[in-house]
């Protein structure tokens, strides 16, 4: 059992996180839902859920679930395809029974096979988007959603397209003004924090938010030509009473369940978030400060329960998400506390103060998402790269310009590939020395063989003349696949009818599997 004093300092950690979080959450929330086609309040219930039942579930201390832009191209087609929004409700349970199912049979150990240059490439790539996204909400303009990590926007330009287009048309003043000073404090904010007294627990982006609402309050009484519009403020579903909030929450048809289009997209669904989370929760896990690993298995089936319980409300699709997770790990969290209260303060605003959160500014949100993705792209992460070498820092600036130019499971997916032909590539290096004194030979694998190295472990071998002594050095690999051991066994058997005495180096009774075999006296192991 854990000590009060520890609990209490769990607490003023993760509390003054969590509120930084939820307030990262509203927008995407709010955005990915109107890229998705789906009511507003549908990416809401995501998040209250991610934050809520994923948090709880899960064993990662700081990964944060919600709606997620990489899914929005898939449920805006699938919300068009299908009879009713009802019945893609019904996909997105099944989608969660399948991750279940997923993680049953350990399927979360795929995630790391993923290069670590790769998970790097992808969080650089997310803090550039993030700043190349946000600027235009910064300044006023909002043509596309929150949220969005596509190239290729809804209004028909692209990141960069918008980023001329928006320096060239009227600048929202207020907006502008707001988002500067908030980014200015922000970066003052982390280094001037207090170590010591109540202040140390107060979090930045809170005072930003607040610090939008005020100004804004502020223009519109002494300055009405900076004040913000409401198209750019944040727009969330108000209840009068208890009687109208219930009645934004949706039931899934389960009249659908034999309709095979609802299997096709609940497939789709289970493999694509499944894939997402898997790579973001690698991903938190390097952000970590304490290092810790979670259980990919456990989180598959985290999300798993979220998407059957987003589906039963009315709620998209949930999987773990980088920003939101980034935002937690740069606020201090320490536990998965953080995530669960961030769901809750989710809910409870939407409870009590729906029009309050309608006063927030979206520059100001917008200044802590730039903040944000400064820190996942910092120019010493590239210097870092590159002083780890080419086969590090070439993966890893693909999988950005890849990500950039197309969208977060596509870079993903063009990294990963150009980061295994880097690794075949290092491979077909030789990998098998020989050399020869007189009677003496030396075969010696410098690292662990796999079938590409069988030809030049026969070529190696072939050139082992009659009547010497042959050390065949092992003792650099941990792994030496079926097929290299069955030519070191065709050959072992062979030297003792041409004279040759074998000494094989290597603890490969620990280490591989088959045993080289020894059926002739002169064969040694050393």
């Amino acid at each position: 059992m854990s000590h009060p004093a520890s609990l209490l300092a769990q607490w003023r950690q993760d509390v003054p996180a969590s509120v930084v979080v939820a307030l990262v959450a509203l927008p995407l929330c709010l955005g990915v839902a109107l890229a998705s086609g789906a009511p507003l309040f549908s990416g809401l219930i995501a998040g209250i859920v991610g934050g809520i039942v994923v948090g709880a579930l899960s064993k990662s201390p700081l990964s944060v679930a919600g709606p997620a832009a990489g899914l929005t191209v898939i449920v805006l087609d699938a919300i068009t395809a299908l009879p009713s929004f009802e019945t893609f409700l019904l996909a997105v349970c099944l989608a969660g029974l399948m991750q279940m199912a997923l993680a049953f049979s350990r399927s979360g150990l795929l995630s790391e096979f993923v290069p670590s240059s790769v998970i790097s490439g992808m969080l650089a790539a997310i803090g550039l988007i993030l700043i190349l996204k946000q600027f235009p909400h910064a300044i006023g303009y909002d043509g596309d959603y929150e949220g969005s990590f596509a190239f290729l926007q809804p209004d028909g330009r692209n990141t960069l397209s918008t980023l001329w287009a928006v320096l060239n048309q009227q600048i929202v003043w207020g907006a502008l003004i707001i988002a500067v000073a908030s980014i200015a404090f922000l970066f003052w904010w982390d280094k001037a924090r207090p170590k010591e007294g109540p202040l140390r627990f107060l979090p930045g982006p809170l005072v930003v938010v607040l610090f939008g609402v005020g100004m804004n309050a502020l223009f519109g009484f002494a300055m009405p030509g900076l004040a913000i519009q409401t198209t750019h403020l944040v727009q969330v579903p108000v209840a009068s009473n208890l009687g109208e909030f219930a009645a934004l929450f949706r039931l899934p048809d389960f009249t659908q369940i034999t309709n095979p289009a609802v299997w096709t997209i609940a497939l789709t669904l289970a493999l694509v978030a499944s894939l997402e989370s898997l790579l973001s929760v690698k991903a938190v896990d390097e952000l970590d400060p304490q290092r810790r690993t979670t259980n990919k298995d456990r989180e598959l089936l985290a999300q798993g329960g979220g998407n059957l319980v987003s589906g039963l409300l009315g709620g998209l699709p949930v999987t773990s998400v980088i920003v939101r997770s980034s935002a937690n790990v740069d606020a201090n969290a320490g536990s998965k506390l953080s995530t669960i209260l961030h769901g809750f303060w989710l809910l409870a605003s939407l409870l009590l103060v729906p029009a309050v959160l309608n006063l927030i500014p979206l520059s100001a949100l917008a200044a802590i998402l730039i903040a944000t993705g400064y820190k996942l792209a910092k120019p010493a992460l590239f210097r870092e790269k590159l002083k780890q070498g080419w086969n590090q820092f070439v993966p890893f600036v693909a999988t950005i310009a890849a990500i950039l130019f197309t969208d977060l499971l596509i870079g993903i997916v063009i990294g990963i590939g150009i980061g295994l032909m880097f690794v075949i590539a290092r491979n077909f290096r030789p990998a098998i020395s020989y050399v020869q004194d007189g009677s003496e030979a030396l075969v010696r694998a410098r690292r662990n063989l796999y079938f590409i190295h069988k030809h030049e472990l026969q070529t190696a071998l072939n050139r082992v003349p009659d009547d010497v002594d042959l050390l065949i050095d092992l003792s650099a690999t941990q792994f030496v696949d079926f097929d290299n051991i069955e030519i070191l066994n065709h050959f072992i058997r062979g030297a003792e009818y041409r004279g040759i005495r074998v000494v094989v180096r290597g603890d490969l009774a620990e280490r591989t599997a088959p045993k080289i075999k020894a059926p002739r006296k002169e064969v040694v192991y050393a």
